[in-house]
């Protein structure tokens, strides 16, 4: 009996159709919640999906007989192929255009929201400063279509402090109540969601439509938070949305996560404008198996978003983000010194920003976990009350960013900022704007409302940086004749304090989120200077250096392991431990026989686990395979559906030669030693298991995965996590000459890895912090007593 009629005479039989039956496979194997991603035996599926298309095009070619069918049938398959081909090409093309939309929205909505808070346009209210004084020669003060709010400076920071809490009342009040998962950065869920880690509803349209509304709220509210990681976050919500209408990815979770890759890249490439950046950042950061085609379309996937973001040109300047600079000034080599003083500014901020974060973090789930908020709403307050009176905090940290990297020529001198009669000032208020923003970014970071970390801590940086470039500047004017500044005397305009802040800004972003490569050439592609990259180059080093001596690993890992996803990390760390300290010993398995139909069910209906090792009926306990549960589900149902099953039917789990000849015929397939049933059909499958079975036996064996992936116990965990991170099993089951003792998972690894991490903790504990916020809090109500009961002796007089 062929194949293709041995399933046509199976489907008519049983009145089901086979792609019913697929859809309700699929249905039944979907992965729930809260779960991870079996990459192998997605792989499996997605093998016999090709399978299966092409004995579809082989039949229809072999089935025409004349000359002309047959050259017709020839170039449709070949079209068809050509097509399939090019739909994850259509697909990455569609998924950077929408990116690049919605980051050339965002800015322009950004832009006005922050500028109102300022004053408004009296020609047109739906203009920002900017576009509203376009025309205008001599800046914004020779702009009379720009009103401030009041001309007295009480009556502006009221307003301005008003619309700071109004905005994030807003945004933190739609984030709870439609999207929580709108919330937050994004950026340690998506790095999860693309290892294998199953959110529903994190990707989907509410949190991408909800975190597009209020993004541009929390911005323009002051918040010490930035934009770049939630448009990773938006980035790949709309992957998955547009991917989800194409079949080919909706079925198929490791196929989406290439989009998703993909989208990621495209994220970083419109925040930053930089699409090779962008596909670095995938590479570093979000993706730990990176493979040349997923390249490829991040990288294309990045470009048309970029592209598409230029065509928009949202700033009217040409330029993809504001703070885009260019510098045709070269640097001195006695500067270096400077550098490296950057360079371990950028790990010092990045080791203390993660310890202190985390304290932050932990204070908030266990003392603000209801109240979100109140609490987005304060901390936009005291920024906005705060930040008012520094320059460089009041304007949009871009803006400022944007400020502090140019040079004094050419239109680069704002609010005196160039000017050697007030260095001293200026580089005071650079100094207190980068210790307030230090605090308020540790205490903002991870509040209730889209927030990101790039920007204020380039932003931190910047501030640094710049100063530093003042300091020395005044160094250089003091101490014109020092041997230091010798090649200054050629060169009048010798200290470029812009420069200082550009690298102060790549330092600060390294330290925090502990990335080289990819910041190296984001900074590039923002200036488009070679004669920097080398600067870059050292002071990333540096940074480096000093947060690998300091012990930070990057905060998007922290907060993985401080919420307890399930992620290895890219580290090679060597436990000195054989898996068997870790692996599992009291499991759930199958016998090969003696077990019917009210066992398997009572089995399912008593465990949650997703899979069950099969085993020897005898006391060996010999490993004979593994069947994971939602095919038990689908096998028993379908039975059920076709035989009528009793539930004191017997089953059995074995082969034999003649059930193996069989499937061989049927399959034309030389093994099954790839996994279960490779290259049959479900119809295929249900047939073996009708025509090798007799009517007392229900047999489940051309499911049972017969080479599972095994270690032995003695194997070095350090292996056992490197076959997790590069092949993604769900499970590795532990034999022992062929006995099975045990199995472990990834939450197994994780588990014994944060047991091992846990004597490397700061030395700041959490009830340390705890007790440092109830000594605030006490010493603030004491004051408020105090003032009250000023004020009311004061009115009783």
């Amino acid at each position: 009996m062929s194949r293709e009629r041995a399933s046509a005479e199976f489907s008519h039989s049983t009145n089901a159709l086979p792609d019913e039956d697929d859809e309700y496979f699929e249905q039944i194997r979907s992965y729930e919640d809260f779960t991870t991603i079996d990459w192998i035996q997605d792989a499996i599926i997605e093998r016999n999906r090709r399978l299966r298309a092409n004995q579809k095009l082989q039949s229809v070619y072999l089935g025409y007989r004349s000359r002309k069918e047959t050259i017709i049938a020839w170039l449709w398959s070949r079209l068809w192929r050509i097509v399939d081909a090019g739909q994850s090409w259509f697909v990455v093309s569609l998924v950077g255009m929408c990116i690049g939309i919605n980051a050339a929205l965002i800015s322009i909505v950004t832009a006005w929201l922050s500028d109102l808070k300022m004053g408004y346009c009296s020609d047109a209210w739906w203009l920002n400063r900017q576009f509203c004084c376009w025309e205008i020669e001599g800046g914004d003060e020779a702009c009379d279509s720009w009103h401030s709010w009041g001309a007295v400076l009480p009556v502006r920071w009221t307003v301005y402090v008003l619309f700071a809490c109004t905005f994030s009342f807003t945004a933190a009040h739609l984030v709870r109540a439609i999207a929580r998962y709108a919330a937050g950065s994004g950026i340690s869920e998506i790095k999860c969601i693309i290892g294998g880690f199953i959110m529903k509803g994190y990707l989907g349209f509410s949190t991408f439509f909800i975190k597009s509304m209020t993004l541009p709220l929390v911005i323009a509210s002051g918040l010490s938070v930035g934009k770049e990681g939630p448009s990773v976050h938006m980035a790949c919500c709309i992957g998955n949305l547009v991917a989800g209408l194409f079949s080919r990815y909706s079925r198929n979770q490791g196929k989406m996560r290439e989009i998703l890759t993909a989208s990621s890249a495209a994220g970083v490439a419109v925040a930053f404008g930089s699409p090779i950046g962008g596909v670095l950042f995938s590479i570093e950061e979000m993706s730990s198996i990176f493979s040349i085609k997923t390249m490829w379309r991040s990288f294309f996937c990045a470009l048309m978003a970029t592209v598409t973001l230029s065509a928009m040109n949202p700033f009217r300047s040409g330029k993809l983000v504001l703070f885009q600079v260019t510098y045709d000034r070269d640097w001195h080599f006695f500067e270096i010194i400077f550098f490296v003083i950057i360079g371990v500014f950028g790990g010092l901020y990045g080791a203390f920003m993660v310890k202190f974060n985390l304290q932050v973090a932990a204070f908030r789930r266990k003392h603000l976990a209801n109240y979100p908020v109140a609490e987005a709403v304060t901390l936009a307050t005291i920024t906005a009350m705060v930040g008012y009176f520094n320059r460089f905090i009041r304007i949009d940290m871009t803006e400022s960013m944007s400020i502090l990297f140019r040079e004094c020529e050419g239109g680069g001198d704002y609010d005196n900022i160039c000017q050697t009669s007030v260095q001293w000032p200026m580089a005071n208020s650079l100094f207190l704007a980068t210790v307030l923003r230090i605090g308020l970014v540790t205490v903002s970071y991870g509040c209730k409302v889209p927030a990101g970390i790039f920007v204020p801590s380039m932003a931190i940086g910047a501030t640094f940086g710049r100063m530093l470039g003042i300091i020395v500047k005044a160094l250089y004017r003091a101490n014109p004749q020092s041997s230091m500044f010798a090649v200054c005397q050629l060169d009048v305009q010798c200290i470029t304090p812009g420069t200082y802040a550009f690298l102060g800004a790549a330092a600060a972003l390294s330290g925090v989120m502990r990335l080289t490569i990819t910041v190296v050439v984001i900074m590039f592609e923002l200036t488009g200077a070679l004669t920097y990259i080398l600067p870059t180059m050292i002071v990333l080093l540096v940074t480096k250096a000093v947060g690998d001596f300091l012990g930070t690993t990057g905060i998007a890992d922290e907060m993985i392991r401080f919420n307890g996803y399930p992620f290895l990390e890219k580290d090679d760390e060597a436990y000195n431990v054989p898996v068997s300290k870790v692996m599992r010993s009291d499991l759930h398995t199958l016998s090969a026989s003696g077990l019917t139909v009210r066992d398997i069910e009572e089995r399912l209906r008593s465990t949650d686990v997703k899979g069950f090792p099969i085993i020897s009926d005898d006391a060996s306990r010999t490993l004979v395979g593994y069947i994971e549960r939602s095919e038990l589900r689908y096998v028993l149902e379908r039975s059920r559906r076709v035989r009528n099953i009793a539930l004191e039917t017997p089953c059995s789990f074995a082969s034999d030669r003649e059930d193996h000849r069989q499937v061989e015929a049927h399959a034309d397939l030389p093994n099954m030693a790839s996994g279960p049933a490779v290259g049959i059909d479900e119809d295929i499958c249900m047939e073996i298991i009708e025509t090798t079975a007799t009517p007392e036996v229900l047999k489940f064996w051309p499911w049972v995965n017969q080479t599972p992936l095994t270690v032995s116990p003695q194997l070095p965990l350090e292996i056992v996590m490197q076959l997790f991170k590069r092949m993604g099993p769900r499970v590795i089951l532990v034999e022992d000459r062929g006995m099975l003792v045990g199995l472990v998972t990834v939450k197994d690894v994780l588990r014994f890895t944060l047991a091992e991490h846990h004597h490397v903790q700061s030395a700041w504990s959490e009830q340390e912090f705890e007790g440092i916020i109830e000594e605030v809090w006490t010493w603030t109500c004491d004051r408020a007593d105090a003032f009250t009961s000023w004020c009311r002796r004061l009115f009783r007089r």
